[in-house]
Parts: C-alpha cells; sequence; structure tokens
C-alpha cells in the first residue's frame, strides 16, 4: 500500500502548522503499517461513498478511501465538534 493525497489533501498538508505536519507524518506512517493502529481510530465515516475517517490528533482529522494498491487522502480538517 501507498499514500496518495488528492489537490485538496496536499494543500491541507502544506498549510497545517508544523506539530500538526508532524502529527500527521507520524499517523500516515501507521496507516501504512496498519489500518487498525489504535492510534488512528479508524472507522468508515460515509459507507455510501466509501470514506474513511481517521485520527490525526484530538482536534484534527484525515479522510481518505481504500484502493487497491493506496489510501487516497481527500482532506485534512479541523474535527468539527
Amino acid at each position: 500500500m501507498k499514500i496518495l493525497f488528492s489537490e485538496r489533501a496536499w494543500r491541507d498538508y502544506k498549510n497545517l502548522p508544523l506539530r500538526l505536519r508532524k502529527a500527521a507524518d507520524k499517523q500516515l506512517d501507521f496507516l501504512l503499517r496498519d489500518l487498525k493502529h489504535p492510534s488512528l481510530r479508524a472507522k468508515k465515516y460515509d459507507e455510501a461513498r466509501d470514506i474513511w475517517q481517521a485520527r490525526l490528533s484530538k482536534d484534527w482529522r484525515l479522510y481518505f478511501k481504500v484502493r487497491s494498491e493506496a489510501y487516497v487522502i481527500i482532506t485534512i480538517i479541523k474535527h468539527p465538534k
């Protein structure tokens, strides 16, 4: 598996503060190793559109799709509470 970024996700990633970019790097590494890693708290977010959600930090989330050869990151946003 590999990680691919949509244009939006790449822009989101580049605009993150450095500490959140480092957290994103760590979480993406966990995602590559194990979708079920406890730190990710990955879950199906939208069944109809096949979108998953994973935790970047307490307040930030990654949204992605699972493809045969890659995780496609759709966006990285602040968690709506």
